[in-house]
């Protein structure tokens, strides 16, 4: 079987969000699985000295623009999330400790975190809400709100 495919993907990003739809499929036709990675981009545009995309004239609102033009030439359901854009730290790392339990309840979790980000408008930053996500899906709530203070969960996440 081929390599697998490194998807590296925040929960804040719309592009992120637009590409975890597609992804799977698209790995499918090439005979491919796909390695999902919840990274932190706030961590890394402070190492790489990158300014916020939104706060800069004229590219800014280009690029609110741009999302929703994505969104729509894709068929993808998408609603400019009211805070945007959030940390992604508790949604990461409750993905991380479900995805050592079962990968596919991960990647489920992964698509309900973003639904609930970019189409219903909840703060996922929220460990509160990204553990009611996670319950949804089929995840212990209480489980899941001990994980995000594990320290190999944490430390999966400084990995990436």
């Amino acid at each position: 079987m081929p390599d697998p495919i490194d998807f590296y993907f925040d929960f804040s990003s719309s592009y992120g969000y637009f590409a975890s739809t597609k992804i799977d499929e698209l790995a499918a036709r090439y005979g491919r699985r796909v390695n999902w990675n919840p990274i932190l981009l706030g961590v890394v545009y402070k190492i790489d000295h990158e300014l916020e995309v939104l706060t800069l004239p004229l590219k800014g609102p280009y690029v609110v623009r741009d999302i929703a033009r994505s969104a729509r030439f894709h068929g993808i359901a998408y609603k400019h999330p009211s805070r945007f854009p959030i940390p992604t730290v508790a949604p990461a790392r409750a993905f991380y400790w479900a995805n050592e339990r079962d990968p596919a309840l991960a990647r489920k979790l992964a698509r309900s975190l973003y639904h609930a980000y970019f189409v219903q408008d909840r703060d996922i930053s929220s460990r509160d809400i990204t553990a009611d996500v996670a319950a949804a899906v089929g995840l212990n709530r209480d489980e899941v709100l001990a994980a995000l203070n594990d320290a190999a969960i944490k430390n999966m996440l400084r990995q990436k």
